[in-house]
């Protein structure tokens, strides 16, 4: 594939082919472009909306390996984290990086000794886990509850400003060659018998050698398009907002040791499980919650208010803080749990970097640069095989027909 031209920015479908077509402009989409463009691939973003409107600009920015059980998703964010630190580490000021680190808390015996089994595990797997006990949790964070069994401290948990993120890798994809596209929806695919050879857009056709489906919660609905199923649903999510608060009031990331046991379910019904963490502005972030609603997007007042009430039990002092604001959105969920990651056996020339679910801003670096190494012929860094786009039975026409928003 031949090295890009200069690019333009945002607007309309013009002229010219693609070596790849990415689909979504969130964090995902971003970076992949970004990477594809350093592969010296002739990248097009396009994006139905603007850039970062869906799930990237609806959670907190966690780049997380604490609430990660040992296995696929681990070492994939285990190698996101490196990609962050390294790869991206000169562009760190532009989206606000920083190495906060996590403090997960257990209120009881019984769940700091499920903590400390996890922690086990996750050792060996390469994380960086620090028992805390009952007597030094207030060293961490001053302002904690004071009956709490214990906790375990994640230096490598780190947190971004996910739009910035988005906004600063298309401009830099831009610089080198790309084209971003919003407003521009994919209404098919070209094709060449089975194969995938670009995409037809409201704004034109766009022929290209790959393309990437990194359409995040509607991602299901664009495999659909190409005659596959990718089963990707809606988990709906909320997050609070305190007024500025003085800084490093709370120093890191910090949450309920359930949380862990929250991410990995599959229940449909409310879950919530207290987050807590401080931004630059002096806000405090309250989560987390997940349910499967569809794309309902009524505010739910039991949601807002479990989590408050369990946020002003795990930090007492926020009893007398207001909240300014609350906001949600759709994380991309699938059954398993695991990124859908690779090429599409099924639909030769498509591929897919989507169902992060709420992982997907941590992930996002280690999965783009994954999506560039395999695209121009590389061995990628971590395998993809338990991250398959085919790994799940099922028909297009029942994705096609439960996921439109």
């Amino acid at each position: 594939m031949s090295a890009a031209p200069r690019g333009a920015g945002p607007g309309t479908v013009r002229g010219g082919s693609a070596d790849l077509v990415v689909v979504g402009a969130g964090v995902v989409g971003a970076a992949t472009a970004y990477f594809a463009t350093l592969a010296g691939l002739r990248v097009v973003v396009v994006e139905r909306g603007a850039i970062a409107q869906g799930t990237s600009s609806a959670g907190e920015g966690n780049l997380l390996v604490s609430d990660k059980e040992a296995g696929p998703e681990l070492d994939l964010a285990l190698y996101s984290q490196a990609v962050w630190r390294e790869d991206l580490a000169g562009h760190a000021g532009r989206w606000e990086f920083e190495s906060k680190g996590g403090l997960v808390v257990a209120a009881t015996a019984r769940s700091l000794a499920a903590l400390r089994e996890l922690g086990v595990h996750q050792r060996a797997s390469g994380v960086e886990v620090q028992d805390v006990g009952p007597d030094r949790l207030h060293d961490h964070e001053p302002h904690l509850a004071r009956d709490l069994a214990g906790a375990a401290f994640y230096p490598q948990d780190a947190q971004v400003q996910p739009m910035l993120v988005v906004a600063h890798l298309l401009r830099l994809a831009r610089d080198r060659g790309a084209r971003v596209c919003t407003g521009t929806g994919v209404t098919g695919f070209l094709r060449d018998g089975d194969r995938v050879t670009g995409v037809r857009t409201g704004a034109g056709d766009i022929p290209a050698g790959a393309v990437l489906n990194a359409a995040g919660t509607w991602a299901g609905e664009v495999a659909a398009l190409a005659r596959v199923s990718v089963p990707v649903r809606p988990r709906r999510g909320f997050v609070l907002v305190t007024e500025p608060m003085p800084p490093r009031t709370v120093r890191h990331k910090v949450y309920a040791a359930e949380y862990v046991g929250d991410v990995a379910s599959s229940d449909a019904a409310l879950q919530t499980s207290p987050v807590v963490e401080g931004t630059r502005s002096g806000t405090v972030l309250i989560g987390a919650s997940r349910e499967r609603v569809g794309f309902d997007r009524t505010v739910s007042v039991p949601a807002i208010s479990t989590l408050a009430a369990k946020a002003v039990a795990l930090f007492p002092m926020l009893r007398q803080v207001r909240l300014i604001r609350t906001y949600h959105g759709f994380r991309p969920y699938c059954p398993d749990h695991l990124p859908v990651i690779g090429a599409d056996p099924r639909a030769p020339g498509l591929w897919h970097a989507c169902g992060h679910e709420g992982a997907g801003i941590g992930l996002a670096a280690g999965t783009g640069k994954l999506i560039a190494q395999a695209l121009t012929g590389g061995r990628p860094d971590l395998d993809l095989a338990p991250f398959a786009p085919d790994r799940f039975p099922g028909r297009y026409e029942d994705i096609a027909e439960g996921v439109s928003p």
